[in-house]
């Protein structure tokens, strides 16, 4: 089949990425007004804007209310959440649960082996996060996780598991909600920081294995519906 002509929203939601990457934006940077882009892209205030709220639905913008249009993180993001995916059900969460215990104990024992400074920064600023209960689906700025492969100092890694929180987002926020003992996964947390500062691999690997296998436990006795109920 011949391939769909492109609309003039996504046409203008290409050309917006390409004005934000040759302009070196990254993340938390403000765009032009929209009337300046506008005028730039030789189309209606009306026009653009349909294309801004197109990128902001996979976070590649962000609106801040009386202040302006934002990168947001998803200009990196090479996986997309499905808005209309399938409900949670408990097989679901276990999936993500499973798929977080291969990667990540391996990831935290490359954090404890180069402890790259930025990832370790973010480590400390979001060792609290879990002492925060959970707000419907409002999610940390920066996740713990995420700053543990961060730390890692490979790219690649940090970008994969970003990537899969997002796309799975609904089912890490039912995660959150269902291991709700705070000052037990706060002290994880700090277990796993305390491995990477002193740069003990082997501590930081079984930590975190035994932090994800507490919380697939947790999952597993829930009364989350099964697949096909």
């Amino acid at each position: 089949m011949p391939r769909a002509e492109r609309t003039l929203s996504e046409q203008l939601s290409d050309d917006i990425v390409e004005i934000i990457r040759a302009e070196r934006l990254g993340p938390g940077d403000a765009l032009a007004p929209s009337r300046d882009l506008a005028r730039r892209l030789d189309v209606t205030t009306p026009t653009l804007r349909e294309a801004l709220r197109r990128l902001e639905a996979t976070d590649v913008v962000q609106f801040r209310h009386g202040s302006g249009t934002y990168v947001g993180p998803g200009i990196h993001r090479r996986l997309l959440a499905n808005p209309h995916g399938p409900r949670i059900d408990r097989e679901s969460v276990l999936e993500l649960v499973e798929a977080r215990l291969v990667l990540e104990p391996a990831i935290a024992a490359a954090a404890a082996r180069t402890r790259a400074e930025e990832g370790v920064r973010q480590l400390e600023a979001a060792v609290t996060n879990a002492l925060q209960p959970p707000v419907r689906d409002v999610r940390p700025a920066v996740h713990f996780h995420v700053a543990l492969a961060t730390a890692s100092g490979n790219a690649l890694l940090r970008e994969t598991l970003e990537a899969l929180l997002h796309v799975r987002a609904l089912d890490q926020i039912e995660i959150r909600h269902r291991y709700d003992d705070r000052e037990r996964d706060h002290a994880e947390h700090v277990q796993i920081l305390d491995a990477v500062r002193s740069g003990d691999q082997e501590a930081a690997e079984r930590i975190t294995r035994e932090h994800l296998m507490a919380i697939r436990d947790v999952i597993a006795a829930t009364d989350l519906p099964r697949s096909g109920e």
